[in-house]
């Protein structure tokens, strides 16, 4: 099996998304080409932070719990506005 990895992304305008995935860096390009997810369509992104797990069901609910911890998000979207 396959590590899964659990994503925060952030934009310059300091959106956040957060999502899982087995390939980081293959995720990343679709959701800058536009071909990721319907809410990052038309920004950059850059990951500003990452998780490795083993098991699918483990990053999956991780995922759902960064998802909820706006404080989390807000303090990574912080570093990622650039001036």
């Amino acid at each position: 099996m396959n590590a899964c990895f659990v994503y925060v992304l952030g934009s310059s305008e300091g959106r956040t998304y957060v999502g899982w995935t087995v390939d980081l860096e293959a995720r990343l390009a679709r959701h800058n080409t536009g071909k990721g997810a319907r809410a990052t369509r038309g920004r950059t992104w850059v990951i500003l932070y990452a998780e490795k797990y083993r098991i699918r069901g483990e990053a999956m609910s991780r995922e759902w719990h960064l998802k909820r911890d706006r404080r989390f998000r807000k303090a990574l979207s912080a570093d990622c506005i650039q001036p």
